[in-house]
C-alpha cells in the first residue's frame, strides 16, 4: 500500500462553519509545490483553502511549519509529505515552535489591508503602538485567554473551552523577541498601520514595484538589520523543527 498524504491528515481539521481568521491554500503535498503554501485572509489559492480558527490553528501551524521548515532542493524535490504518527499530537513544545515558526515566516501573507489582522503576535503595550488593535486574538491564545462555546450536548448544556497558556521554547522566544523590535521600530513610523502585520510592515519599508510586487530590499538599514536577525531566528527555530517532521513521519528519512 501506498503510504497516506500529509493533506488526507489535515482535511480533518476543516471547519467550514466558523469564521475564519485567515485561510491556508492546499496544494499537492511535495516540495515542488512550496511556494503556493501561505496564509492569507482573502481566498486566492485556485485548489482551494482551509480555513483558520481557533479550533485548528494548531494543527495548521504544525502542517505550514513541516511544509516549511525544511528547503526544497533537486535531492528532495520529488518526495512526498506524508500522514503523521499520532506521537506529535502529545509534543506541545514542538506545537508551540510551529505556532511561532508560522507567526513569523515570510509565507505567512495575512494583510489587514485584506480584512482584520487577528494574526498580531504582541499587545499595544509591548510595541508602543498609537492605537488599539482591531484584534487582539493571537495575544489571547497564546496566553490561554480564548473562551470558545462548544455546542450544548443532551445533558450538561454548553461548555466553555478555556485553554492554558502556550509555553515557549528557547528558540522560539527568540523569534518572538527579534520580531517585537521590528514591530517597535515600524510603530515609531510617521503614520504607521496601528494594525500592521509582518507583510504589511515589510511592504512598507521595502515597497512595491509597478506590478505590485513587493521589492526585495529596503533603504533603511535599522529596519533592513532587524529584519535579517527575524529571519535568523526563524531559520535557528526551523533547525529545532527538522528532527521531529521525520521522527513524527512528516516525511521519511
Amino acid at each position: 500500500n501506498l503510504p497516506r498524504s500529509i493533506n488526507k491528515w489535515f482535511v480533518k481539521y476543516q471547519n467550514k462553519s466558523v469564521e475564519p481568521i485567515g485561510l491556508l491554500s492546499n496544494y499537492p503535498p511535495d516540495f515542488q509545490n512550496q511556494s503556493k503554501v501561505f496564509i492569507k485572509i482573502k481566498p486566492t489559492a485556485r485548489n482551494g483553502a482551509i480555513k483558520l480558527s481557533y479550533e485548528n490553528l494548531i494543527p495548521i501551524s504544525v502542517y505550514f511549519s513541516v511544509r516549511h521548515s525544511i528547503k526544497a532542493t533537486w535531492l528532495n524535490d520529488r518526495d512526498q509529505f506524508l500522514h503523521p504518527k499520532k506521537t506529535w499530537e502529545k509534543d506541545t513544545e514542538f506545537q508551540n515552535d510551529c505556532l511561532a515558526f508560522t507567526l513569523f515566516h515570510s509565507q505567512n501573507k495575512i494583510s489587514s489591508n485584506d480584512g482584520i489582522n487577528h494574526w498580531i503576535p504582541f499587545t499595544e503595550a509591548e510595541v508602543n503602538a498609537g492605537d488599539k488593535f482591531d484584534s487582539n486574538f493571537m495575544t489571547k491564545f497564546i496566553n490561554g485567554k480564548i473562551k470558545i462555546e462548544q455546542k450544548a450536548d443532551l445533558y450538561n448544556g454548553a461548555k466553555i473551552i478555556k485553554t492554558k497558556k502556550l509555553q515557549f521554547s528557547n528558540q522560539a522566544n527568540a523569534v518572538f523577541d527579534a520580531g517585537r523590535k521590528l514591530w517597535q521600530y515600524y510603530h515609531t513610523q510617521p503614520n504607521c498601520n496601528v494594525n500592521a502585520s509582518l507583510y504589511d510592515i515589510r511592504s512598507y519599508f521595502q515597497g512595491t514595484n509597478k506590478a505590485g510586487r513587493m521589492n526585495n530590499k529596503s533603504n533603511d538599514k535599522i529596519y533592513t538589520e532587524l529584519l535579517a536577525e527575524l529571519r535568523e531566528k526563524v531559520k535557528v527555530l526551523a533547525k529545532k523543527i527538522k528532527p521531529k517532521v521525520y521522527e513524527y513521519g512528516f516525511l521519511n528519512s
